[in-house]
């Protein structure tokens, strides 16, 4: 497959399963609402590479970062006032951080796909 069959490929660490979560969810959109759902999700996609990064940041520098990042305020906020729960929640999240990426990947597909079945 080429870079024009699949744009999917060229998102950074992505994994097979993740790109075949895109693909199946994408198979009955037209090709203008493909182009839309991919622009949308290449800006809210984050990497496992770049949660991992967020994860080390939130351990030794600002504790709850990664869950900021990802969108759990509440959990950020717990993370941020309880020096990541004693250290345990973020050393937790460091060894999760492929999952976090996943399940917050999976939210922001779900999310794009709805706005792109409503565009034209």
């Amino acid at each position: 497959m080429d870079m024009y069959q699949n744009p999917y490929m060229a998102f950074p660490g992505i994994t097979p399963e993740e790109m075949g979560f895109l693909q199946q969810g994408t198979a009955e959109l037209t090709e203008n609402q493909k182009k839309y759902f991919y622009m949308a999700y290449s800006g809210k996609r984050k990497s496992e590479q770049d949660l991992l990064i967020f994860c080390l940041v939130g351990l030794f520098l600002v504790p709850g970062l990664q869950r900021f990042i990802v969108g759990q305020i509440g959990m950020g906020l717990l993370y941020f006032f309880t020096i990541g729960l004693c250290f345990i929640g973020s050393i937790v999240d460091l060894i999760n951080h492929k999952s976090l990426a996943a399940e917050y990947n999976r939210k922001m597909a779900y999310e794009c796909f709805q706005m792109a079945r409503m565009s034209s």
